[in-house]
């Protein structure tokens, strides 16, 4: 007897990472330029962030990006090339992350998806003014339905209770959400909450072995969006 492959319907909220999936972390090089810094700390500074964030997380605790990000790149900065103190210096380069530019394929994406009729959230562990600076800068700011932070959940992603919070705040079932992000660790957390995945490559290798894989992948947010809006097929 043949099977019937049952067609999963497309979502019913994406949400959305903010930093890196959306804004494009190089727009701060200038910033880093400005202060006498170079653009190789950039990858190191943010990467450093997010595991203190992670760690404070998993002990119990809980931080808010900035309190984390400008320390830690103060004491990455080499004091005796910057043109100010290293702190002034970080708080300069830290501050232009609510005015970053979007990736060329964001607006696309959510125009897209809105056309789809798929209701776009985000979700950061950073400040909900930064993604709502960054998408009206953009001029998308009326695609996307609400701007969450961690903040209010009081858990860093990827913790479970991030994600949950998300669902109740757009009055929906964890499976009735899809996580679009370009981080597979998120990727990961938002599968084991229960929602549904899809995974922005942009060229960034292959998806780790050891996280738990996407429903969908794209080179691109339009060529994901895409495969998620007819069902993951």
């Amino acid at each position: 007897m043949a099977m019937t492959r049952v067609t999963p319907t497309p979502p019913t909220v994406a949400v959305f990472d903010v930093n890196e999936t959306l804004s494009d972390l190089s727009g701060l090089v200038p910033r880093l330029e400005e202060v006498g810094a170079g653009p190789e700390i950039l990858p190191a500074w943010f990467a450093a962030t997010l595991r203190d964030g992670f760690a404070i997380t998993a002990a119990g605790g809980l931080a808010d990006f900035a309190s984390i990000g400008v320390p830690m790149l103060a004491s990455m900065l080499n004091e005796g090339s910057l043109r100010g103190s290293a702190l002034e210096s970080a708080e300069h380069v830290v501050g232009a992350m609510a005015d970053l530019d979007l990736h060329p394929d964001v607006a696309p994406g959510l125009r897209a998806l809105v056309e789809a009729g798929v209701r776009v959230v985000t979700l950061s562990n950073g400040a909900a003014r930064v993604a709502e600076s960054l998408l009206e800068r953009a001029g998308l700011r009326d695609l996307v339905e609400q701007c969450l932070s961690v903040a209010d959940a009081g858990r860093w992603k990827p913790a479970r209770e991030a994600y949950t919070y998300a669902a109740r705040r757009c009055a929906a079932d964890c499976g009735e959400l899809a996580l679009i992000a370009v981080h597979p660790w998120d990727i990961d957390g938002a599968r084991r909450a229960g929602l549904r995945t899809g995974w922005v490559s942009r060229a960034a290798g292959a998806y780790p072995p050891f996280f738990l894989a996407p429903e969908a992948t794209g080179r691109d947010l339009p060529e994901l969006v895409a495969t998620l809006t007819r069902g993951g097929q």
